[in-house]
């Protein structure tokens, strides 16, 4: 037979490197372990600054600001998927001249608190971190303003739930400020990476040791605005983050809160709409994960008691980050307004 032309040999041969290449590649990321980045000067300032406690042998990291004087308000911030408590470091400062407490968690799986695994996370374990965070610093009498975004907005309709039915140890509630989550699954679009990350189990393995800063850097840039994307240090001090703690190996555990939103959407979605607490919604409108105006319709259609702030055309998934002037005027009107 005579030899195949050039060309189709060509073609073999870039088939079979593709093949080797494809099998190669997370071999070499699963053996390779790259040693996570170090903390930038304000990332390590934001962790100097905070604390630890302890839940069922897990370490927590949180902040603790003792702020305004002449005021006995607190307000605990619940950040969102798959960031941390840095989150809100463009609020904190506003926030704690006008409380005299401010307080923030890492939860279990991000940020500076300890990453378990194996380990089967729950929207139900954070609630109870958050409530055993309350009781260490010796809250639990105390009624508490939340504020919480994207996977936050979640635990805290737990928290709220529990609340609502005078559970043993939950939150007083003073009011809830929530900000672009997923709360109704129906209007919920995960990121595609998510979904694979969440979907399948050997397929995960690979990918959450394969996800670099540049996958990141582009799957978190897609959710935020094109004209308030993080700077390249904002990036990569959430890069950071992320990787403490081998953080990125627990993404696929964590994820399973999307399906959790799913199998308890009643019991979330009713606390909300059934509360006597105040609620405030602060929405960043070019959201893809919440999309306008499906979620914000379905929202006043079903949260009558809330009301909402609509921030500009161009804030997205990310407003405290994307428009902390907004996010902070937003609040004080709605606090002002109980």
């Amino acid at each position: 037979t005579p030899p195949p032309p050039p060309s189709e040999l060509q073609l073999n041969m870039r088939e079979w490197w593709i093949h080797v290449g494809l099998i190669c590649v997370p071999l070499v990321a699963v053996y390779l372990h790259i040693p996570p980045p170090h903390l930038s000067a304000t990332l390590q300032k934001w962790h100097s600054a905070g604390d630890f406690f302890h839940f069922r042998g897990k370490k927590i990291f949180y902040r603790d600001s003792y702020g305004a004087l002449g005021s006995s308000d607190v307000v605990l911030l619940l950040h969102g998927f798959p960031t941390s408590s840095y989150d809100w470091n463009k609020i904190w400062d506003p926030l704690a001249q006008r409380f005299h407490r401010v307080i923030a968690l890492d939860f279990l799986g991000f940020g500076f608190s300890d990453k378990p695994r194996p380990h089967r996370y729950s929207i139900f374990e954070q609630a109870s971190i958050v409530e055993a965070l309350v009781a260490h610093l010796g809250l639990s009498n105390q009624r508490l303003n939340l504020i919480s975004h994207d996977y936050g907005d979640t635990v805290a309709l737990e928290l709220l739930y529990r609340s609502d039915q005078n559970r043993t140890g939950h939150l007083n509630f003073n009011s809830l400020c929530l900000s672009n989550g997923g709360v109704f699954p129906e209007t919920h679009h995960p990121r595609l990476l998510q979904t694979l990350l969440k979907d399948s189990s050997i397929l995960a393995t690979f990918l959450t040791r394969l996800t670099n800063f540049l996958i990141f850097q582009k799957g978190v840039g897609e959710v935020f605005g094109p004209y308030t994307q993080p700077t390249d240090a904002e990036f990569w001090d959430m890069w950071t983050s992320l990787r403490y703690n081998d953080g990125n190996l627990v993404l696929d555990s964590i994820l399973q809160y999307i399906n959790q939103r799913f199998q308890h959407r009643d019991r979330w979605v009713g606390a909300l709409t059934a509360t006597h607490a105040p609620l405030h919604m602060i929405y960043g409108p070019l959201d893809p994960v919440n999309p306008h105006p499906q979620f914000i319709r379905l929202y006043m259609h079903l949260v009558k008691r809330s009301t909402v702030t609509i921030l500009d055309d161009h804030i997205s998934h990310y407003p405290q980050l994307e428009d902390p002037t907004g996010f902070l005027k937003a609040y004080f009107n709605f606090f002002h307004s109980f």
